[in-house]
């Protein structure tokens, strides 16, 4: 749950004066990094950590590597830092999501957040829920939250399956976390209903249906070929024989997915699903120009 602070300074954090109020400065970033690594060291796969991390400061695409999630999170960390109050935000957000699924764990409270902000001399204060600039005769401001429009909603909701896909297999349920990805790999999909292209509408209700209307209206392209790529691990998935995340697993031939293979379709997807986005994009603008 985000904190509560004006929304002018999502986009113009207010100016330095007694405090740094504009920015994270270098040393608190890395001062916060380390903190970062310590509650990491409390579980068993660092690297689904690591990821977990980099999303909530704004990183949806899932790293090549451990290393290269470590590199990449301390980039997303900096990027975040040119603005003091959504650092701050972010960093809560994402010690909050981990505390919800492991309890258990010692996570940094808003106390121990704001004596680091503190000992920067950072000018902001967390007092749940707001966000307090520290300079002098600042209060809480009443925030009101606008309407969310229908593209930010769609937005909002691969980046929580997204999110979600991650939390599970964090959490060693590996058959969860594909059919969570399969559920938005089906949602995106549904985008194309309806949308005229230079070839005629598309139909079909249901993803068999939209994608193989699809794949008819764009013959011979790379659109088509990455569908019918889809449609194979999607009839495996489905499978009682094969993945058995839709429709139960066949208790003689069924699969069980393990973590490793239900990271590889959770990339797979996760990628399946980007490029469906930008060709969703690419035939709207077609359309309207």
């Amino acid at each position: 749950m985000g904190l509560r602070f004006p929304g002018t300074w999502r986009f113009t954090p207010p100016p330095d004066g007694a405090f740094i109020n504009s920015s994270i400065p270098d040393t608190a970033v890395w001062e916060f990094a380390e903190v970062i690594e310590k509650v990491i060291s409390q579980g068993t796969d660092r690297w689904l950590l690591l990821e977990h991390f980099k999303g909530s400061f704004g990183t949806s695409s899932r790293s090549s590597s451990e290393s290269w999630a470590e590199s990449d999170l301390h980039s997303a960390m900096r990027h975040a830092a040119e603005n003091a109050p959504l650092f701050v935000e972010q960093l809560v957000n994402g010690f909050e999501q981990l505390q919800t699924r492991q309890p258990q764990w010692f996570i940094p409270n808003a106390d121990f957040i704001n004596r680091v902000l503190a000992k920067n001399n950072i000018g902001y204060e967390i007092r749940p829920p707001d966000l307090v600039a520290r300079e002098a005769g600042s209060k809480p401001v009443p925030v009101s939250v606008p309407e969310p429009s229908m593209e930010q909603r769609a937005r909002d909701k691969i980046e929580k399956s997204l999110k979600r896909s991650e939390e599970l297999l964090t959490e060693g349920r590996p058959r969860e976390a594909v059919q969570e990805s399969l559920w938005l790999l089906e949602t995106v999909a549904t985008a194309f209903r309806g949308l005229e292209t230079g070839s005629g509408k598309i139909e079909g209700k249901y993803f068999n249906n939209i994608v193989r209307d699809i794949r008819s209206k764009h013959s011979g392209s790379t659109l088509e070929q990455v569908l019918g790529w889809i449609t194979t691990m999607h009839g495996y998935l489905s499978s009682p024989t094969g993945g058995g995340v839709r429709h139960g697993t066949d208790l003689d031939r069924g699969v069980d997915l393990d973590q490793n293979q239900a990271l590889l379709f959770c990339n797979l997807i996760r990628s399946y699903v980007q490029f469906l986005l930008r060709e969703h994009g690419t035939l709207t603008a077609a359309r309207d120009a």
